[in-house]
């Protein structure tokens, strides 16, 4: 990752966006701008620092959120090897806990591989578990399966969501290997990835309301929360619920009766790449 161009790229892209008229500035004339959206000098203004400083920040010398973690990543401290890594150990206890959810529940990784599930998380995301290859990766379904757009009912906002989550992970771990062997695939088998990739929006998307169709129950709308592990910072947790008596609720219901007749659990675990 060359994380000069990344920063250079982020900050552009994000100005790009901005007209003067949406920030509340002032133009003057009535000739065409040589830059889409904010010049250099006018977020300056907006932000109230120097045209030097802000200049400096986009060649790479910035601190704070997404963009520290790219600087972080150019620093010659961090310059490493790209590395593979190790597959994440999930505690009993945690498995214990999983186990004792009386909802469909996952962990995941920030390269959205699912690590752990729940019986009823599996039948849930059976759809995503058909495929063999483990661990089973939510971005890699979203973009390279035919069925995601009909399981995800609103794919354009869950596409968006995986590339924003995939964005902030490579600013995090950029030496991750298995992180860039998932972008490569992603970016060389998808056009819809390439133009998400493109954009540089970075985000964690945590809780909100996913809504899915299920193959055997139907339409669910599901309210989900994600929590990191406290003792495994780069594990999170989401648990999915439907409202009380709503459709969904008898669904979810109806779903974890035909879970509980299944014998042979779906395995989230890790496998050769």
């Amino acid at each position: 990752m060359d994380t000069k161009r990344e920063i250079q790229e982020f900050l552009t892209s994000r100005r790009a966006r901005i007209t003067p008229e949406q920030a509340g500035l002032r133009t003057f004339g009535t000739g065409p701008r040589r830059v889409p959206g904010l010049r250099r000098e006018e977020v300056a203004s907006l932000a109230g620092v120097s045209i030097a400083y802000y200049t400096k920040l986009e060649r790479g010398d910035a601190s704070g959120a997404h963009i520290y973690d790219l600087v972080r990543a150019q620093h010659p401290i961090a310059r490493t090897r790209r590395r593979r890594s190790t597959p994440p150990t999930i505690r009993p206890s945690v498995h214990r806990l999983l186990d004792r959810i009386d909802a469909p529940a996952y962990i995941r990784n920030g390269r959205m591989d699912i690590v752990a599930i729940n019986k009823l998380g599996e039948a849930l995301y059976a759809e995503i578990l058909l495929n063999p290859r483990r661990p089973a990766n939510t971005a890699r379904f979203c973009f390279l399966d035919p069925r995601a757009t009909t399981f995800f009912v609103d794919w354009d906002e869950s596409a968006d969501a995986s590339v924003a989550v995939l964005r902030a992970e490579a600013g995090r771990n950029p030496h991750d290997q298995e992180l860039t062997n998932l972008i490569g695939e992603l970016s060389t088998q998808s056009e819809d990835f390439r133009v998400r990739w493109a954009r540089h929006d970075v985000g964690a998307h945590d809780a909100g309301v996913k809504r899915l169709h299920h193959p055997l129950v139907g339409r669910l709308e599901l309210t989900y929360e994600g929590m990191t592990l406290a003792t495994d910072p780069d594990l999170v947790l989401f648990v999915f619920t439907a409202e009380v008596g709503s459709k969904s609720d008898e669904a979810l219901n109806l779903l974890a009766s035909w879970a509980a007749t299944e014998n042979q659990p779906i395995a989230a675990g890790t496998s050769d790449r």
